[in-house]
């Protein structure tokens, strides 16, 4: 069993800047990829940012690329969501999730993970 907790969420301005953190327990975490996804009200959850599991690779939605970015400290078992350039549309519930040995084009999928965070809300205001 893995256990997950976000952290950081917020309001900020849009232009604003806030870190999500993501702090894994319960397994080997240096063995699990990380993804983080948003869901807004009355939308799906969304893919936003992945890194696998040796944090070789890194993924990111078109709609974040150049604004967010995604880090992982092995150390502290944690994953960081930094994001930049906040836009009003980024407003949304961020969970973090997490499977074992996920790569490439597999990180996108949030049917894939096997365990989730509870969520953290981030609203930008315009």
């Amino acid at each position: 069993q893995v256990q997950l907790d976000e952290s950081g969420g917020g309001l900020v301005q849009a232009g604003g800047s806030l870190r999500l953190s993501c702090a894994a327990s319960g397994r080997t975490f240096g063995t699990y990829s990380m993804g983080w996804f948003r869901q807004a009200p009355g939308k799906e959850r969304e893919f936003v940012a992945a890194t696998s599991w040796s944090g070789a690779s890194t993924a990111y939605a078109d709609s974040v690329k150049g604004r967010f970015t995604i880090s992982r400290d092995s150390a502290k078992n944690t994953v960081y969501l930094l994001m930049n350039s906040l836009k009003p549309e980024d407003t949304a519930v961020y969970y973090c999730a997490t499977r074992q040995w996920l790569s490439g084009q597999s990180m996108r999928e949030p049917t894939l993970y096997d365990y989730w965070g509870q969520g953290t809300q981030v609203t930008v205001s315009s």
